[in-house]
């Protein structure tokens, strides 16, 4: 079959590293060993250099707040646009913001099929924005709708979240592919008894890991507050970085659980896979996510899973984990039961969980979908 052209959009690429770059990356990557070209517009950040991938960067601003994220200057060059856009087979955005617009934009110019991933839930973050939160959420909201109903298809990587797009109105083909992880290289995840130990988990200690920003919507206080109400033989490690970090180690503090709680900072995702497999239960307190890549990581490194209740998780653990009342209380009655010694069958059901999500299922369903989109534009 004909190799495609994919151009992808993205607000938010390298060297930010979260949930929706990994999610871009892992596609691109997926798509380019079918065979395909994917070329990629995004913010020039500051200093920094790609290391490899045709990436094309467009001028950007710092944002008002401190954040590593960029306002995108809607600027391509005429050579990029003759040479590269307009040879394109399908634009395929990651975001409803300025890059967005601009391959909306590019797509209907030259008559080519539009593809939206709704990676965010963008009310869930109503409390950056400086306004008030109802109408935040709101505006949010109808951005969401009006955005998603011009694409030809919606990608969402959850059912919850297709039944959500549904709900606020969205009448475009919404297609569910869940986002896709290297489930080989964290299924070499092994559990290495002095990495515990560095991170603060002794002889008779259950490590429980939680790995992601630093934020307000990850909802990580829930986690320190289980702790202080859990056994004292339990440590607890956050790997991840984010402006929450200075206020979320004085609340260790306040609580009296300081001293069982590590801030690992941001982790290489090379170190991953052990660092998973190395903790007696994986914890994700979060209600916000589209998926949750962390939870697919987690799996796929054989870890016992222990995620608030939602939809969304309960898609992505399908039986595979442990669902916790998203409360304090909740999450302590779950730390509780979780055993000293590893688990053989837990870790081998997760293993098999996490096969759904390997990129070669994501590629060959993202192919599909862009094939059924150029195919009516063949026969007319």
């Amino acid at each position: 079959m004909e190799s495609l052209r994919v151009g992808f959009f993205t607000e938010i690429y390298l060297p930010v590293v979260n949930g929706v770059v990994a999610s871009v990356e892992g596609l691109a990557d997926g798509l380019r060993a079918r065979g395909h070209s994917v070329y990629c517009f995004a913010p020039r950040m500051p200093g920094y250099e790609e290391a490899d991938g045709p990436v094309f960067r467009m001028p950007s601003l710092p944002l008002p707040t401190k954040t590593p994220y960029r306002l995108t200057l809607p600027v391509v060059s005429r050579r990029n646009r003759n040479g590269i856009i307009k040879r394109l087979s399908v634009v395929h955005v990651h975001s409803p913001f300025v890059t967005g617009w601009m391959g909306l934009r590019y797509s209907r110019r030259y008559g080519m099929p539009l593809v939206y991933t709704y990676h965010t839930q963008l009310e869930a973050y109503a409390h950056y924005v400086p306004f008030e939160p109802n109408a935040t959420r709101f505006a949010a909201t109808q951005l969401t709708r009006a955005f998603a109903n011009m694409a030809d298809a919606v990608i969402v990587p959850t059912r919850a979240m297709a039944q959500r797009l549904v709900e606020v109105g969205v009448r475009a083909r919404v297609e569910i592919v869940p986002s896709g992880i290297d489930v080989g290289r964290f299924g070499r995840g092994r559990r290495d008894e002095a990495l515990r130990a560095r991170i603060g988990a002794g002889a008779g200690d259950r490590l429980v890991l939680s790995v992601g920003r630093l934020a307000k919507e990850k909802n990580l206080e829930l986690l320190l507050r289980a702790l202080a109400a859990s056994d004292p033989s339990l440590r607890l490690a956050i790997a991840g970085d984010g402006p929450m970090r200075s206020e979320l180690v004085e609340l260790a503090r306040r609580l009296g659980v300081g001293a069982r709680t590590k801030f690992l900072g941001a982790i290489p995702r090379e170190q991953l896979p052990d660092l998973y497999a190395s903790a007696d239960a994986f914890v994700m307190p979060s209600t916000t996510e589209t998926q949750g890549l962390v939870l697919a990581e987690a799996l796929a490194a054989g870890a016992r899973v222990i995620a608030s209740d939602s939809g969304q998780s309960r898609d992505v653990l399908d039986g595979a984990g442990i669902i916790a009342d998203p409360s304090a209380a909740g999450f302590a009655r779950a730390m509780r039961e979780i055993p000293a010694q590893p688990d053989v069958g837990v870790a081998t059901a997760a293993r098999h969980a996490a096969g759904r999500f390997s990129l070669d299922a994501q590629a060959d369903q993202v192919v599909a979908l862009y094939r059924s989109l150029l195919e009516p534009a063949k026969i007319a």
